[in-house]
């Protein structure tokens, strides 16, 4: 006879034999099957969560159950409901099931999310640090620390407002935190010296998930890039005309990583070398007429810019001389009306322009 002790062990060993022979053989493909409401849950790390399990009409109820890693069932009629306070589990894993007369199983599993938005999300660049240098390439890199699930998540570049790029996960799926390096190639050029670049890391959940994606920024790093100078004003393919008397200004002013220096390389004979941005000259003589050369220098290269420079008479000069000309021309035709108009003869010319009021010319003797 058995004794009771190995009543009691057959009966439990029957009873865990009828929960878990579901497992080997599940059929998850059954014309009809249990359902679960939602379809797939998604829950944060650490918040409460609960499903519900529900017999098809036409399925026996004889064994009916819930297998569960965590959580507690409560069955009410057809319908299971699971629950937990705290979901803290990442492989957490949900099957309901049922057999039929001949103990073939059904079930149904459902899919379980649990996320977690990222600790720290940092940006700078690939294998270098420093000053970038213009028209060479660099790498920048986005780090996601400790997120779940990482192949979710998708990476946005920016450079200040303006997006650059999206990168999605290559890793593969996994139930437990993990980290990621993402990365986008950028061509430095001189407008991005000052800029700031950062990056967003947001959690793709789909449907199930929050109405708003969980999102994670980084810090920004503000760039510094060395170019050559460029010049604020191109050269003057047309000749600058100036009079003579005025003052003159030919602006050399450029823009560059580190900040240019300024050498003006051809004068006109007269016109002291300099060093400054603009060249001014208080008075332009004729002599100031000709090429001017200036050139701005850094450590990226050098930029040049020519003007050429043709100077004219002041105008008033030529206006007074035609005047002087002119009163000439009057004086002489006076004189010889006076002369045409009186007498024959000679006369004295001295005489003549000192007229006075009244006075008639008088011929000379001899």
């Amino acid at each position: 006879m058995f004794s009771f002790s190995s009543y009691t062990l057959v009966i439990v060993s029957l009873l865990g034999f009828l929960t878990d022979f579901h497992v080997s053989g599940c059929d998850k493909n059954c014309v009809n099957n249990t359902e679960f409401t939602p379809s797939t849950l998604v829950v944060k790390h650490g918040d409460p969560a609960s499903a519900h399990c529900t017999l098809c009409p036409s399925c026996p109820s004889n064994i009916f159950n819930l297998e569960k890693s965590i959580g507690k069932n409560v069955l009410n009629g057809t319908t299971i409901t699971w629950t937990v306070d705290s979901l803290r589990e990442w492989g957490t894993t949900l099957l309901c099931f049922y057999a039929n007369a001949t103990n073939h199983q059904c079930c149904t599993e459902l899919d379980v999310i649990v996320y977690k938005p990222p600790d720290l999300v940092s940006i700078g660049f690939k294998n270098h640090s420093g000053p970038l240098f213009e028209s060479r390439h660099y790498t920048l890199e986005c780090e996601v620390q400790n997120v779940a699930p990482i192949s979710n998540v998708t990476v946005t570049f920016f450079r200040d407002l303006t997006e650059l790029g999206q990168t999605q996960s290559s890793s593969a799926p996994q139930s437990e935190p993990g980290t990621e390096v993402f990365t986008l190639d950028i061509h430095a050029t001189p407008k991005d010296d000052g800029a700031q670049y950062w990056c967003q890391a947001k959690l793709e959940l789909g449907p199930h998930g929050p109405k708003t994606p969980p999102m994670a920024t980084s810090k920004k790093v503000t760039a510094t890039v060395h170019y050559k100078p460029q010049q604020l004003e191109p050269s003057h393919p047309d000749v600058i005309w100036i009079t003579k008397g005025d003052s003159l200004q030919l602006n050399c002013s450029a823009v560059g990583n580190p900040s240019p220096s300024y050498t003006w390389t051809v004068l006109p004979a007269g016109v002291p070398p300099s060093n400054r941005s603009v060249l001014t000259i208080q008075s332009v003589a004729s002599g100031h007429g000709g090429e001017y050369s200036c050139s701005a220098s850094n450590d990226m290269g050098t930029s040049t810019v020519m003007f050429s420079v043709a100077v004219k008479d002041y105008i008033i000069e030529y206006i007074i001389g035609a005047a002087v000309v002119f009163f000439i021309i009057v004086l002489i035709a006076a004189a010889v009306y006076f002369y045409k108009k009186n007498r024959k003869g000679k006369y004295n010319l001295k005489k003549v322009f000192c007229f006075r009021s009244g006075h008639v010319a008088v011929p000379t003797e001899g």
